[in-house]
């Protein structure tokens, strides 16, 4: 395809909205989670600005938000414009309901909630592009990931709609990720059993994103995920989280996480078990804990050097 015929690259006239949302909303705090390290190519802070490429039935999208004043300034390019501007609310918490969850049990957890009033969850509403990112990461350093994810949605991605500051991709869909060569997953660092495991996801994207949403609560949709062979219970919390914006997932089988909840809570460490122990009084909004645990800073001294990563590619 020339640069003349790649629909991506063309001057798309932006599109544009406004959502109010019904109370307080930090946007960086909300939409920013999404973001796979600093020089993430789908996510961008620029300034005040959070700049999002995503894939929508209509086509890719750049989608740049704007918080101030009570209200979210959304601008869309691409052909996936006018669905990425309906995607807004949800992006910035709208569909997230905290009734019933009261942090005032525990004083850390009051302290943040206090001090973070706009924090919301966001929900992104692909199910397979959140799950392609998070097997990525799977027992891997989040520097490592990050790396892989970089190369792979550059090189293999499309390139974003409008005046992104910064050159930026969409992520491929599942026929993109399953054209990608055996020598490019080498190259980016990532493992074949996580390769696999992404290949076999991308087989079965449509069945498996239909599946996910109609799936009755969290223990049904992680039936569903955890169906596909290299799916555990913590890649399919962590594609809740991204996916659904699901207030009560807990990523069990963090290597970090567990410690974080434990000390945060009681200033000692906790394995898996005391970890959902602990969070047992806050059940249908633990994710919404661990969210305020970290927004609170409070975290264990460090014990000793930071995991080193580990490249098994050949020189």
């Amino acid at each position: 395809m020339t640069l003349a015929a790649d629909p991506a690259r063309r001057a798309w006239p932006p599109h544009e909205s406004a959502y109010r949302p019904r109370g307080p909303l930090d946007l960086h705090e909300t939409v920013g989670i999404l973001r796979r390290g600093p020089k993430d190519p789908t996510v961008v802070r620029d300034g005040s600005v959070l700049w999002l490429t995503l894939r929508t039935a209509a086509g890719i999208a750049t989608l740049a938000l704007r918080g101030s004043s009570g209200e979210v300034r959304a601008a869309a390019w691409g052909p996936g414009a006018e669905e990425a501007l309906a995607r807004v609310p949800a992006l910035c918490g709208a569909l997230d309901e905290p009734d019933g969850f009261d942090p005032s049990a525990h004083p850390l957890l009051a302290e943040a909630a206090r001090r973070h009033p706009g924090a919301r969850l966001t929900r992104t509403d692909a199910v397979f592009d959140a799950l392609a990112g998070v097997i990525l990461e799977q027992k891997v350093t989040g520097l490592q990931a990050y790396g892989a994810w970089r190369l792979l949605v550059t090189r293999f991605g499309d390139p974003a709609p409008g005046p992104t500051p910064r050159p930026m991709a969409v992520a491929p869909d599942a026929d993109g990720w399953r054209r990608i060569p055996s020598w490019a997953w080498h190259r980016a660092g990532v493992q074949p059993p996580q390769s696999r495991t992404l290949l076999r996801a991308a087989e079965r994207a449509p069945g498996l994103e239909r599946a996910v949403r109609a799936a009755a609560d969290g223990d049904a949709r992680d039936a569903v995920l955890t169906s596909l062979p290299g799916v555990g219970l913590w890649t399919s919390a962590e594609t809740r989280i991204r996916a659904l914006g699901d207030p009560d997932a807990v990523s069990v089988g963090d290597y970090h996480l567990a410690h974080e909840v434990g000390f945060a809570l009681t200033g000692r460490r906790t394995d898996d078990a005391g970890m959902l122990e602990l969070l047992a009084p806050w059940a249908g909004h633990r994710q919404r804990v661990v969210r305020l645990i970290r927004l609170s800073g409070v975290a264990e001294p460090r014990r000793g050097p930071r995991l080193a990563p580990e490249d098994h590619r050949t020189r």
